[in-house]
């Protein structure tokens, strides 16, 4: 049976060489993919509108502010899950299928894809990251008793159950809020193994100094803010 109400939000900046082929390798059922241009200064917008994308602009410079945008679109719509995937072309699109399944099948409220639990490419995620990751899930499982071993930016969530998260964070702390708080609500969560490979292009948080240091701090903030409550 050909699933419904799949919607897909794609931050993108600067994200113009990539865009297109995300959008291409997205599975057919779903009903609408939005890509939300956070103030690119290529041709990212034109690029994901030419690929069949609705394209929405996010000049407020963040990766938090750019789902909260695409969120605020689905108001209009009627969707029954929201994949999130990023734009530069590491994740595999056509493994939105695998994501969604542990919802469709098994009820659960949130799935992320993992790419620990499945194949990197060798170098596709800096040390930096490697190690923010495995800081990150450690504290998790410590205070909150929820093991995740991974914050990858591939994930599915109930419509109903993100609006319910009420997620605030408007730049790197995107992806451990949603976990912390889908943690502390008890809702159903899994991960499934996922691919990942090189992005195309650099990073604009792993790939410079000032970012991999601000996203550090963002994610053990959340972390300890909610250990603290």
């Amino acid at each position: 049976m050909t699933p419904k109400g799949i919607y897909v939000i794609i931050p993108a900046f600067n994200e113009a060489l990539s865009i297109d082929k995300v959008i291409a390798e997205i599975p057919d059922f779903v009903e609408e993919v939005v890509v939300v241009n956070n103030n690119s200064s290529d041709h990212t917008a034109q690029a994901a509108r030419d690929a069949g994308a609705t394209v929405l602009d996010e000049p407020r410079q963040g990766y938090g502010y750019a789902c909260l945008k695409g969120i605020e679109y689905l108001k209009t719509k009627s969707p029954e899950i929201v994949v999130f995937l990023d734009a530069d072309y590491s994740d595999y699109p056509e493994e939105l299928t695998q994501i969604i399944a542990p919802i469709l099948e098994k009820d659960m409220d949130m799935v992320i894809g993992s790419r620990n639990l499945g194949k990197k490419e060798p170098g596709s995620m800096t040390p930096q990251q490697i190690f923010g990751n495995w800081l990150a899930t450690t504290l998790i499982k410590l205070f909150f008793k929820v093991s995740y071993s991974d914050l990858g930016p591939f994930r599915a969530i109930k419509y109903k159950s993100l609006v319910g998260l009420a997620m605030v964070d408007q730049t790197y702390g995107w992806t451990v809020e949603m976990q912390l708080k889908a943690a502390k609500k008890g809702l159903k969560t899994t991960e499934v193994p996922v691919k990942y490979r090189k992005r195309i292009g650099k990073s604009k948080v792993s790939g410079t100094v000032k970012g991999t240091i601000l996203a550090g701090y963002k994610i053990l903030s959340w972390i300890f803010k909610y250990a603290l409550k």
